[in-house]
Parts: C-alpha cells; structure tokens; sequence
C-alpha cells in the first residue's frame, strides 16, 4: 500500500514538474530552436523581386560569402572586440566583487550604483557615449585637451573606434559580472580564508589560491555566456558609429552585417548565411571553453 501511495506522489510530482517548465520550453522552442532552423532553411534562398517570394538557390549563399571579405574583416571584427571587451570586464567586475564583499560602509549603495548601467537602456548608453566620444566638443577630448595632450578621434579613427565600442561594453556590464561573482563569493566559507590568515597567507595569496579556485564555475559560466553576448554586438556600433563613418568597415559585426543585408538591402537569404556564420563561431568557441574548463574549474564535488 505504501509502494503504491510512493507511485501515485511521484507520477503527481512528475506532472507538476513538467507544468512548471512546460512555459519555458515553449518559450525556448517558439523563440530560440524554430528560429534557428528556419535561418538555416532561409540561408539556400534569395528573396523575389521587390522582396516578394524565396528563389531556392542552393549553396550560392555560401560561395558568394566565401569570398566576402566584408563578411570575414566582420568577423575579425567581432573577435577583436569579444577580446577587448570580455577579459577585461570579467577581471574588473571580479576584482570590485572582491572589494564590495568585505565589510565596508555603503557596500549597498556602490552595488546599485556598479549595476545602474547594465539596467539601463542601450539606446540611451550608446547616445551618452557618443556624446562622450565627440571629437569636437565630447567630455573626454575636453579633459585631454585641458591637460595638454592631443584630441583622439574616438569613433571615427578605424584604429580608435573599435575600442571605444569596447569601453561601452565594458561598462556597460561590470554590474552584472559583478552581481555574479558576489553570489559566488559568498557561498565561499570564511573557514578558508581564517585558515589561511594563521598559516600566514596574505591577501593576495588567499586570492589566487582560495577565491580563484573556489569561484571558478561562476568565472566560467560568465566567460561562456559573455562571450556568446560580445559575439552578438550590435546597438552600440549601431548606435555611435554612422553608417558614413570611415571607421565603419573596421567595426560593424557580424550582426551589424545581418542586419544591413536582412533589413536594409532586403536580402534576407544572404543575411541569414551571415548569422549561419555567427552560429558556428560561438559553437566552435563554446567547445573549446567546455574542453578547457575541464583543466582550471574546479567543482566543490570533486
């Protein structure tokens, strides 16, 4: 009778988990999976005359792209930011949530103020940025100038711009790195670090030896899902750089390029090749982190 009373609770818990996630499933396979394979069917057509009807073209897509060279400068274009914008806001956002973890005054008031901007709308960050940049009258050429050095050409030097972009990115989510790794540092017992603290062990040797170990599944799981994000940048190069800034080809993304082929030339086949493109690169890259992660996380369990 009992045997029977545990089957019948566990077949009710059963259906009970699956209504809970049923809602996020159905989200994830409307919005995310169908998508994905209807951009893939969509990458062997070109769209009609005026936009009108799919002309199934094969692989012509993917030649034509082959020998893009916008296609691959984007691509290193967004390999060059994902470098710039993902180690060093992983870094700061660590290095802060160190700091905010101790006991200090207003510790409260400086988390809200670290996490304002990544509320904030990217429209409303791209433009304060750009008027930041301006190489006329912007705040940081201002301050430059005032201090006697030369004025920089922040968005519109193709040296210059893509690092600009990247400072906004590096902005723009510290806060929520930061959130993060607090949550991962406080599931770090205190045991540790008063252990260390007799043995001898000064600040920075608990760091490198207790708080980089203990927190490396959040470091990793912010790297992998930060550079997934920094792969797909595009309100801010859409935002501060024009589309007749002479910066532009050494900054648009492979997203940017998505959207000038899908919805400014209307050649949605093509833009769709594009993001085809993207998909592979973040695959590529998330393969080689959850290989590597198996060499420097480490898990509690283990």
């Amino acid at each position: 009778m009992a045997g029977k009373r545990k089957t019948k609770r566990s077949a009710q818990e059963f259906r009970w988990g699956w209504l809970f996630i049923l809602p996020t499933m159905a989200g994830l396979i409307i919005l995310n999976i169908i998508p994905i394979f209807q951009t893939i069917y969509q990458s062997f057509f070109k769209a009609g005359a005026f936009g009108r009807g799919n002309i199934f073209i094969g692989l012509e897509n993917y030649e034509r792209l082959a020998a893009d060279t916008s296609v691959w400068q984007a691509v290193w274009n967004t390999i060059k930011y994902a470098v710039l914008e993902v180690p060093a806001s992983i870094i700061i956002a660590l290095v802060i949530a160190v700091l905010l973890n101790k006991k200090i005054r207003g510790r409260t008031v400086f988390r809200a103020i670290y996490f304002i901007p990544m509320v904030a709308a990217p429209a409303a960050v791209a433009m304060v940025w750009k008027w930041l940049y301006n190489s006329k009258f912007g705040l940081l050429n201002h301050i430059l100038s005032s201090l006697g050095l030369p004025t920089v050409n922040w968005v519109s030097d193709p040296d210059v711009a893509i690092v600009s972009i990247a400072i906004v990115g590096i902005w723009s989510v510290i806060g929520y790195n930061m959130v993060l790794f607090l949550s991962g540092l406080q599931e770090i017992p205190k045991d540790y670090y008063e252990a260390a603290e007799i043995d001898g062990a000064n600040g920075i040797q608990q760091f490198m030896k207790i708080t980089v170990p203990l927190i490396s599944p959040t470091m990793f799981f912010v790297i992998v899902t930060r550079v997934i994000a920094a792969f797909q940048i595009f309100d801010s190069i859409f935002m501060i750089i024009g589309t007749q800034n002479p910066a532009l080809p050494k900054t648009q993304s492979l997203v940017y390029l998505f959207y000038r082929y899908a919805f400014v030339e209307n050649n949605k086949g093509y833009g769709s090749t594009i993001v085809v493109v993207l998909l592979v690169l973040i695959m590529i890259v998330t393969v080689f982190q959850m290989i590597g992660q198996k060499k420097w996380v480490h898990y509690s369990n283990e």
